[in-house]
């Protein structure tokens, strides 16, 4: 049987593989492994393609936004606003540098941060707001801006899992004060590796992260901060320049995808398919759905989900859950005192949600092949 995988990356390295070993030959050849010309070039080449004036690269996504917040001055009795339906590195870098997380609800249309609620959860002690792009959807920059600046707000864009992305024709990253990318290889543009980058309009915050990245070291072996070993490595920065150059491509594979999957899902009962809002362009790093038949209410993953998932499973149909729990009521947040409830939409997605295969290349056979698999597992699971 031909399974069909959740994400395939062997597929995009047979296109592109000589060009990859002949670029990553020449650096080892180089012994030039750490920065460098490779890396100052795809830094270049990737704030131009964002449409900003800064890029630092950096160890990965994760370290891009701890290296944003620590260079916005973000630390212990501050107040982050963020999502609770992300990844968990995106609170998880607000409690590293000693600050808190905020937890907003979020649209389950849309699964990004509701931004009527933004104005509700600032304090005397919220110092930035973090909107996550959440599965390569933008969310409303114009809006969350101009609560920003009301309210002399530093915004830190989570682009982990949507460059290329727009909003109002500007790409995500280049919006916010900073914006912070992941290079991991099940993104958009992956490295074959870990790898990360933080874009900016501020020279200042650039050169205060560049420090930061480096030991804190402003000069060789002169420190004015306590920093981190966070260095892109120059054989990830030439897969990445590579792989920039074929990334609108791969991105209009993916909405092509993503549209024919709307085309035939948002006929089908107990489906509730993603929605993109008018003045977005999104990269659809996945392709989620809600399964809305399910009348379990606990805060647990869903029962009626997971049977769906199974049975796809069976048929040789690969699928994922992005995310079971929802980061509010995470264990490890106990102390911040959130309740089951308290966040309904969130922990509602959370049960409901399904990401089904999504890459460049599936083909339309394949695709055929998850859409009608779906609706007979939906089917089959329906009590």
């Amino acid at each position: 049987m031909n399974n069909v995988p959740p994400l395939d990356l062997t597929s995009q390295y047979e296109q592109i593989g000589d060009e990859i070993a002949a670029a990553v030959q020449k650096v080892l050849a180089s012994g030039g492994y750490i920065g460098g010309p490779a890396v100052k070039a795809f830094e270049r080449e990737f704030a131009d393609y964002t449409g900003v004036s800064e890029c630092v690269g950096c160890n990965s996504g994760t370290d891009a936004l701890i290296l944003a917040l620590r260079a916005l001055k973000i630390g212990p009795g501050d107040e982050v606003i963020t999502t609770p339906f992300t990844f968990f590195a995106s609170a998880e870098v607000i409690s590293a540098v000693g600050a808190t997380p905020v937890f907003v609800d979020i649209d389950p249309a849309t699964f990004n941060m509701d931004v009527d609620r933004i104005e509700t959860a600032i304090t005397e002690k919220t110092k930035a707001i973090m909107p996550v792009h959440i599965f390569g959807q933008p969310v409303d920059m114009t809006r969350v801006m101009a609560i920003a600046n009301h309210h002399n707000l530093a915004v830190v864009e989570d682009c982990a899992q949507a460059v290329g992305a727009e909003w109002e024709s500007r790409k995500v990253g280049s919006i916010g004060h900073v914006g912070c990318f992941s290079f991991y290889p099940t993104k958009n543009l992956g490295a074959c590796g870990d790898g990360g980058a933080v874009t900016t309009n501020d020279p200042e915050l650039a050169a205060t992260m560049r420090m930061l990245k480096e030991h804190g070291q402003s000069s060789r072996y002169f420190y004015e901060e306590i920093g981190y070993n966070s260095r892109l490595d120059a054989i990830q920065a030439v897969i990445l320049s590579i792989k920039l150059r074929y990334l609108d491509t791969w991105n209009s594979q993916r909405r092509a995808i993503a549209e024919l999957y709307n085309e035939f899902l948002s006929r089908v009962p107990g489906v509730a398919i993603p929605q993109e809002l008018p003045k977005a362009k999104g990269v659809w790093n996945q392709y989620t759905i809600r399964l809305t038949n399910s009348e379990d209410t606990s805060p647990s993953p869903g029962e009626f989900r997971d049977s769906v998932r199974a049975k796809l499973q069976e048929s040789g149909i690969g699928s994922m859950v992005y995310y079971p729990l929802p980061l509010h009521l995470q264990p490890v947040y106990k102390s911040l005192g959130y309740q089951p409830g308290q966040l309904p939409a969130a922990e509602s997605v959370c049960r409901e949600v399904l990401s089904l295969p999504m890459f460049p290349e599936l083909s339309g056979d394949r695709q055929e092949r998850v859409i009608y698999g779906l609706k007979d597992c939906l089917a089959r699971s329906v009590k």
